[in-house]
């Protein structure tokens, strides 16, 4: 992979390193903060080409089925 060097100021680091979750790089943090949001409209400009295996549609089923018995357990949208 390539690199490029940056320089940023001292306040600027600081905020960057605040943002870091540990054995995280400021590479991933800035790519964190400055990447395009996946939506709900990417997923569905995907899915055209999209395929999933038989055994991923079942387990998928399954888990609607058992979230339909229990409501309760179910995230309310």
């Amino acid at each position: 992979m390539a690199v490029k060097t940056i320089t940023i100021d001292i306040d600027a680091y600081e905020l960057l390193a605040q943002h870091k979750r540990p054995g995280q790089c400021c590479s991933t943090v800035i790519k964190r903060h400055f990447a395009p949001r996946k939506t709900a409209a990417t997923l569905l400009r995907a899915l055209p080409e999209l395929t999933l295996e038989e055994k991923t549609l079942k387990l998928i089923e399954a888990q609607v089925i058992q979230r339909r018995r229990h409501l309760a357990h179910a995230l309310r949208l």
